[in-house]
């Protein structure tokens, strides 16, 4: 194994950017067919960035089917379970049965997200450092966790889609005893002022150059 390649699994838990199923806060400032467009966008730098970090397994836990912005190299699984937490759950098994190295898991939400990020996120628990890493969103909820021993019972019964659902996390990955590695908080894609925002914290991304095609679109919503 190469010296710059860590024995981890970077997983992007996703859905296929099809209109009216994806990033539907986006309306009515987008359309749906432009949110889906923003949400393959996000989709593809985020799966980019996997791409290019050095770790020796790449998933693609997905509801819905592949699609041209997938790039090679990635193990895709399907989606099971009701509720996000039980998704994120079964993900988290799944891979598992393939191997138990450590695994960094983050959403679609993020196309400012980098390889270096990344990498600070499974350093630590390849190291040994820490027992799992976390990001917490802007929103309340959370961009990014990783965990050094894969345990889904970590994220099941988890309250997701709410404003403290990131704190909750964080507080059951410490009831558990583990030592927690905090990265930055990022924000996340869920309204047209986000997008703005994040499309300029990002301008080199195919996120950014998607919003920028479609025009502001922010103060549709704020008025």
């Amino acid at each position: 194994m190469p010296d710059n390649v860590l024995a981890a699994q970077l997983m992007v838990i996703a859905k296929e950017p099809v209109p009216g199923r994806v990033k539907t806060r986006l309306t009515p400032a987008y359309t749906p067919a432009e949110a889906a467009e923003l949400a393959e966008a996000a989709l593809s730098d985020t799966l980019a960035a996997v791409a290019s970090t050095g770790v020796t397994r790449r998933i693609l836990a997905l509801a819905g089917s592949p699609g041209r912005w997938l790039p090679p190299g990635f193990d895709v699984i399907a989606q099971r379970g009701g509720g996000l937490d039980e998704r994120l759950a079964w993900a988290l098994a799944d891979a598992l049965v393939t191997s138990p190295d450590p695994l960094v898991f983050i959403g679609m939400d993020t196309p400012q997200v980098t390889p270096a990020l990344l990498a600070r996120a499974v350093e630590p628990l390849v190291a040994g450092t820490a027992d799992a890493t976390f990001g917490m969103a802007e929103d309340g909820g959370f961009w990014l966790l990783g965990l050094r021993e894969i345990d889904p019972a970590l994220v099941l019964g988890v309250p997701m889609s709410r404003a403290d659902t990131g704190a909750l996390q964080l507080a059951r990955l410490h009831h558990a005893g583990l030592r927690v590695q905090l990265l930055p908080e990022l924000a996340d894609v869920d309204t047209a002022a986000e997008a703005e925002r994040i499309a300029a914290v990002a301008p080199g991304s195919r996120f950014a150059a998607r919003v920028r095609s479609l025009g502001p679109r922010a103060l549709v919503t704020a008025r």
